[in-house]
């Protein structure tokens, strides 16, 4: 745990922002263990890791996947994650489920943002992701593990599913109010 946590300040130091799948388990991962973690053993937290939970292609209330772990102060948004595209072994495809696969969505985002407004840091990235996520107000999904019905709010500290064209449109307004200062 020592050496994940200093990895992980390490990084924070230097700027990275660290982008993790939250896990398969449909699990409070609130209440359960999930590692790596971006809580430390000294009990504080990293300011560079989004926890990132999957979304699936299904309309409500299957919104999520049924898979997903979750937690209102752990998992911070939701991405894509059901029936991806991904390469595999053979130079063939096939289409892969998983917080694993909703995990590298976030990361592209984050990639995107990084790439093209350099000036901003981690932080002002993982809140463009976080600010920019399609908030689902009161819309009511099945609770991974249990299939109860629960306000998606509930799932993640965003309460949202992350948005490529939302993100780039409030990252523009952040740049534009930047040079105008």
């Amino acid at each position: 745990k020592q050496a994940v946590d200093d990895a992980v300040k390490y990084a924070q130091l230097k700027g990275v922002l660290l982008i993790h799948a939250a896990g398969n388990e449909n699990e409070n991962i609130d209440i359960s263990e999930n590692y790596p973690s971006k809580k430390f053993a000294d009990g504080k937290q990293a300011e560079n890791w989004l926890e990132i939970g999957a979304t699936s292609w299904m309309q409500v209330p299957s919104t999520v996947a049924e898979f997903s772990n979750y937690g209102p102060k752990t998992v911070d948004v939701f991405a894509p994650g059901v029936d991806l595209k991904s390469t595999v072994v053979g130079s063939q495809y096939e289409d892969l489920s998983g917080t694993s696969m909703a995990a590298p969505v976030v990361t592209g985002l984050a990639a995107i943002l990084m790439s093209y407004y350099p000036d901003f840091d981690f932080r002002k990235i993982k809140q463009i992701i976080l600010d920019s996520s399609i908030k689902l107000p009161k819309q009511k999904v099945s609770q991974p593990g249990t299939g109860e019905l629960i306000d998606f709010s509930l799932l993640s500290s965003s309460g949202g599913i992350v948005n490529a064209y939302e993100a780039v449109k409030l990252a523009e307004e952040e740049q534009k109010a930047l040079t105008r200062k």
